[in-house]
């Protein structure tokens, strides 16, 4: 997927050449630990914003318990940018726990917009016997 509701992903491809993947590893994580959403806590779809209708929709769609986590780890964030601390290093998210859990229900969200979008421009003829 090169184009998809969250923006552009070259990550499809990426993931197929395999010299590619081994060179651009090392890179992602410098990255992601540039980025310092772990350092709080916060795993990377934490970041989504959330005004969106599809993320609206998504977040809907999420368990109770990944929901309570991530408001969980959305005020934890708010406390410690209040206070201008970043968390104890044994409770930053590890890169094994920062998986993507948002992400697959937006795409999953988009294709159904899609999908209904291609059905609602639809038209019927009637037929005259």
């Amino acid at each position: 997927m090169f184009g998809g509701p969250l923006g552009y992903s070259l990550a499809p491809a990426i993931k197929q050449n395999k010299s590619l993947l081994k060179l651009l590893t090392p890179i992602a994580q410098v990255y992601a630990n540039a980025v310092g959403h772990r350092k709080y806590g916060l795993r990377y779809d934490d970041l989504i914003v959330e005004e969106r209708e599809d993320v609206q929709k998504a977040l809907s769609r999420l368990p109770a318990r990944e929901g309570f986590d991530r408001a969980y780890r959305l005020k934890l964030l708010h406390q410690q940018s209040l206070m201008h601390r970043e968390l104890p290093k044994e409770k930053w998210t590890s890169p094994k726990d920062d998986v993507r859990y948002l992400s697959p229900l937006v795409e999953e969200v988009k294709a159904e917009n899609d999908e209904r979008d291609l059905w609602d421009t639809m038209e019927v003829e009637v037929r005259k016997a």
